[in-house]
This record gives C-alpha cells, structure tokens and sequence, in this order.
C-alpha cells in the first residue's frame, strides 16, 4: 500500500501547520523567519450586531478572489454572494490540511442545503497535484488557484501566515468567524446558519 508523502509528515508533526518558513542553521543556533506578508485585512472600529453570532473579533467586508478553476474558467468569491461561505485555503503538499480535509468535507455534506457552501482556494503550484488532492480527498465544492504557491494573490489579500486557514462569510460577504477546524467548524455552522 502506498502512503501519501504528506501523511506521513503529518503522523510525526500532528500540531503543526503549514507555512512559507526559511531555516538557516549556523553552528549552535537555529533561525527560523517567515517570508513576508501583507497585513491581515483591517476591521472598522464598529462593534457587530447583538444579534449576530460572531465567533472571531472582527466583521467586515472579505477581499474578493478571481482565480480559475480546474478547468481553467474563472471564478470569483463575489458569484456566490447570498450564502454563508466557508473560504478554504489550502494546498495538497499540506499534510494539516489534508489531515483536516475529512472534516470539512463533513461539514460540507451536512450543512449544503442551509445557505452555505465552500470555495477551496488552494496555494499549490502544481495543477496535476492540486486535482488529484481534490478528487482523491472528495472535495464536492468549487476548488479555485492560480497556483502561484505563497505568491497566491488570496495570501496578499487575506495576509494569513500558514494553511490551513479559512474564513466564515455570511450573506452580505462579511467575515464573521476564521480558523474554524474540527468540532469549533461544526458548532459554528450549528449557530449561524438557519
């Protein structure tokens, strides 16, 4: 039986994410940078809605993605205004978000019919490997990349440091919530949607 690469990584570094990290060792010190980014996207100064379930400390307007998809058509985070998104940044070398892959996909399959979807927005380079990730992972929801890696234009935009990441929109394509994984993506979407 072959084992995919990224599961073994995974099974000796279960608590880590993947990020866009430099090592350089000289003598008896290890130093340890992260490629720059742009900042993460700046809120207004305006508290949310009493009403409104929000699960981070922060609601405003999400930047919006045009990338292609699998097929090379281009799609954008704007078309599906109107329902809660779950943006998915992910990538099929990242062993965490192929480990968290299975969850989300749970999620997806249980919460479809409520309003709510998810855009995969994957930092690969490779097309070969970013298809056969889908297909092989069961990802039945609209997959985007312009397969520029950590160049990708949703990490300029969305400034996240390491995948997986996502973000919660709700109609209005407001963030409401981030990093949601396992039990804490399930009982959010428990919350939110109607």
């Amino acid at each position: 039986m072959k084992i995919p690469h990224w599961l073994i990584v995974f099974a000796f570094c279960p608590f880590i994410a993947c990020s866009d990290t430099e090592t350089n060792t000289t003598d008896n010190e290890t130093e340890t940078t992260v490629k720059s980014t742009s900042p993460a996207p700046q809120t207004p100064d305006m508290p949310a809605p009493e009403n409104q379930p929000v699960t981070a400390p922060f609601s405003y307007g999400s930047p919006d993605l045009t990338m292609n998809d699998p097929d090379g058509k281009p799609f954008s985070l704007s078309q599906l205004k109107g329902k809660y998104v779950l943006v998915d940044f992910w990538a099929s070398w990242c062993g965490p978000c192929r480990a968290d892959n299975p969850n989300v996909v749970a999620a997806y399959n249980r919460f479809k019919n409520k309003n709510f979807t998810i855009l995969g927005v994957s930092l690969d380079e490779d097309k070969t490997d970013w298809v056969n990730a889908i297909e092989e992972d069961g990802l039945g929801w609209k997959q985007i990349s312009d397969l520029k890696k950590w160049e990708s234009d949703a990490q300029k935009k969305y400034g996240f440091q390491y995948i997986p990441y996502n973000v919660l929109l709700d109609p209005d394509g407001k963030i409401i919530a981030s990093e949601l994984h396992g039990d804490a993506l399930m009982s959010t979407l428990e919350r939110v949607l109607p």
